[in-house]
């Protein structure tokens, strides 16, 4: 057995009555890429903000190198050689890369001093470990993989030896999590270790060399990456075993719900984000729109739904036109039977500060079931919330928590049970399963087929091109803000690389 990194024992931590860990014992081995897997609210994160400082065990004992230590904040475990990648970054967005990357470990009492020794620490990090990224740009103005190297850059100039990194690849496309697991393996090559918190079984057998399984709080598991199976993993996380390939049955299309014509869409500098798109979906089927982030899709489903104005061009719901002057309502549009699941749970489709009851009814609480005359009817929220709750899986069982405390996993099943309950007549969905695990993805695909099959229209915008495959009747790619091909679910996931790239279809086809 090789030298262990880091070994925790004994580990249990509480908050009120939700026992987030249960006496958990870990050991990574150094130089190393060690996954740690498991339902969302599983613990996973807990454990790895009790080894950053930022929560205390309640009871339990760390071992770094073999010496026990005692971590009461993050900046003992960056003394210590530990950094973190938070699944929602901790960058200041107006900052440039070098400012969020000396941010708190300035070296010298003048800043400029302390700017010019980073900079060519910082180089010297890109070079070694392929983290280019220009060191005076805006953070805000980066796309988010390149914003994820700033974090990891943050972490090795404080001289991190152990990284861990929280769903790395929740906000990534596919090409992008392919260079992040480059530059895991090169770290491991170094001699760092490389603590890797996913859900995504497929990542673990790619990248890791041992991986964990927690359940309900516990360490059900540990195996040596080569010596398991995607299925096994999955059998262990969930308790149960778990459908991996989406079952469904042949689509019956039947009349057009959604019609969008020669939609153009551009943003507050002018920029045109959405150009000339053309399409349709009937009922009783499930358009998927594959595309590389940034690319025009949240701009497109955004001004479906109210959010947005466009520059021209007409949308239909129903047969009823839809106003695009940046006058309309999206609580009208949910009147007239639209539903949406945003791309952003936590910026639109979510108040974090509300508790989990009120954010299940958020946006329909007009309807008469809410409310006793003029106010909120409480106890029917609550009623309502705890239905939600159980169809829907959501941990802790709590309609009192704040949302806020939920797993991300679980603020999504929130807005998804809030959602699809309402029985819309189309369904807009941006990235179902982002940062949820494998069991719920199991789950919300059953019900995104449950809608299509009751006669649903369902539009589907997801980064995952096997979600896009399994679930889609048909399949939309979108570029620069164009649709650029249409394909059946049979197309490989070479082909629709293709087209998200830029190639065109009849070169796609060749």
């Amino acid at each position: 057995m090789a030298e262990a990194a880091i070994e925790l024992k004994g580990i249990s931590k509480s908050f009120g009555a939700v026992r987030a860990n249960r006496d958990i014992d870990l050991k990574v081995e150094a130089g190393t890429i060690h996954g740690i897997i498991g339902e969302n609210g599983a613990g996973k994160s807990t454990l790895m903000s009790i080894l950053y400082g930022f929560y205390q065990a309640d009871s339990g004992r760390i071992f770094i190198g073999g010496r026990e230590v005692k971590i009461t904040s993050s900046s003992d475990a960056i003394q210590k050689g530990i950094g973190m990648v938070h699944q929602h970054f901790m960058l200041v967005h107006n900052f440039t890369v070098l400012e969020n990357v000396i941010l708190g470990a300035e070296d010298a009492p003048l800043l400029n001093r302390s700017i010019a020794n980073a900079r060519s620490e910082l180089e010297r990090l890109e070079r070694d470990y392929g983290l280019e990224v220009d060191p005076d740009a805006i953070v805000e103005e980066l796309p988010v993989g390149l914003q994820q190297r700033v974090e990891i850059l943050k972490a090795l100039y404080r001289g991190a030896d152990i990284l861990i990194l929280d769903e790395p690849t929740g906000v990534l496309t596919p090409a992008e999590a392919d260079h992040l697991f480059r530059i895991l393996r090169q770290l491991k090559d170094e001699g760092k270790t490389v603590i890797l918190i996913t859900h995504k079984l497929r990542e673990i057998m790619a990248v890791t060399d041992n991986v964990s399984v927690m359940r309900q709080g516990q360490m059900v598991a540990t195996r040596k990456t080569q010596e398991t199976s995607v299925e096994e993993l999955a059998e262990l996380m969930v308790g149960r075993r778990v459908l991996l390939q989406v079952e469904k049955g042949e689509a019956k299309p039947g009349e057009v719900l959604l019609s969008v014509k020669n939609l153009t869409v551009r943003d507050s500098r002018g920029v045109t984000m959405v150009e000339n798109v053309s399409f349709d979906v009937r009922a009783g089927e499930i358009v998927g729109i594959a595309g590389v982030a940034g690319n025009g899709q949240t701009e497109l489903l955004d001004t479906i739904t109210g959010i947005r104005k466009a520059e021209n061009g007409t949308v239909t719901l129903d047969g009823a036109p839809v106003d695009l002057t940046g006058e309309a309502d999206p609580a009208d549009l949910r009147q007239r039977g639209m539903a949406h699941v945003p791309e952003d749970r936590h910026h639109v489709g979510l108040v974090l500060a509300f508790e989990e009851n009120e954010n299940a009814m958020l946006g329909y609480h007009g309807q008469e079931k809410y409310r006793k005359g003029m106010l909120l009817d409480i106890k029917a929220m609550r009623e309502d919330a705890v239905e939600k709750i159980e169809k829907y899986d959501i941990r802790p069982p709590d309609p009192r928590l704040k949302t806020a405390n939920f797993s991300g996993g679980n603020q999504q099943k929130i807005v998804l049970a809030r959602e699809i309950e309402q029985d819309p007549k189309v369904l807009i969905v941006g990235q179902p399963t982002r940062g949820v695990d494998v069991g719920a993805i199991e789950f919300i695909h059953k019900r995104l087929i449950e809608m299509r099959d009751a006669g649903k229209a369902v539009v589907l915008v997801s980064v995952e091109l096997d979600e896009i495959r399994s679930l889609s009747d048909r399949i939309l790619v979108m570029f620069a803000g164009r649709i650029v091909g249409e394909r059946g679910p049979e197309a490989t996931e070479g082909e629709l690389g293709l087209l998200m790239a830029g190639v065109e279809e009849k070169e796609a086809a060749e």
